[in-house]
C-alpha cells in the first residue's frame, strides 16, 4: 500500500501527463480538468493550482471554470450522487418537497457529503423527464415521479 503523499504524488504525475497529451493547450481546459477530476476524485484548490502552473493560466481563470460548471466539485464526493431535478415542471410538482425530505434523511444539506462519504447531494436544473415530473437521480438512474414517502426505500437500495 502507498503512502498517501507517494499516493497523491501519482495522482499529480498522471495529471501532469494528461496536461502534457492536450500539449497543455488553454483550449482543452474543460476536457483536462474533467480527466484530473477522474484521476484525484475532486479538484481541491491544491490541484487547481497545479494545473494553473503546469498550463500557465491563472488559478483565477482555472477556478472560475470549476465554480461555474456544476459537474467539477471542489470537495470530496460521495460513492453515489443523488441529484433532484429543479426545472420549471419538477419544482412544480412537488421537488422542494423532495429536497426537504432527502435533508432530513440524508443530515447534510444541498452540495454537501453525507459522513460516511455514501451520498452526495446535489440539484440539477433539469433531467429531461418533464412529462414524469418530480424527478431524482442516484448516480445514472432516473426516478420517476417520486413522492417524498418513497426516498427512504429509494436510498435503501444503495
Amino acid at each position: 500500500m502507498l503512502a498517501a503523499d507517494e499516493e497523491e504524488e501519482q495522482k499529480l504525475e498522471q495529471i501532469s501527463n494528461v496536461i502534457d497529451l492536450y500539449g497543455g493547450k488553454r483550449d482543452s481546459l474543460i476536457q483536462i480538468l474533467h480527466l484530473a477530476q477522474e484521476i484525484y476524485g475532486y479538484l481541491p484548490l491544491k490541484v487547481q493550482k497545479f494545473i494553473s502552473e503546469k498550463m500557465d493560466i491563472p488559478v483565477a481563470e482555472i477556478s472560475g471554470v470549476v465554480t461555474f460548471y456544476s459537474f467539477f466539485a471542489t470537495k470530496p464526493r460521495g460513492e453515489h450522487t443523488i441529484r433532484v431535478c429543479m426545472g420549471t415542471a419538477c419544482y412544480v410538482r412537488g421537488g422542494k418537497k423532495l429536497i426537504e425530505r432527502l435533508q432530513d434523511l440524508l443530515g447534510i444539506e444541498l452540495g454537501d457529503t453525507t459522513p460516511d462519504r455514501k451520498f452526495s447531494f446535489e440539484i440539477a436544473r433539469c433531467i429531461g423527464a418533464c412529462g414524469l415530473a418530480p424527478a431524482m437521480m442516484i448516480d445514472e438512474k432516473v426516478y420517476k415521479q417520486v413522492n417524498p414517502n418513497q426516498l427512504e426505500s429509494i436510498l435503501a437500495r444503495y
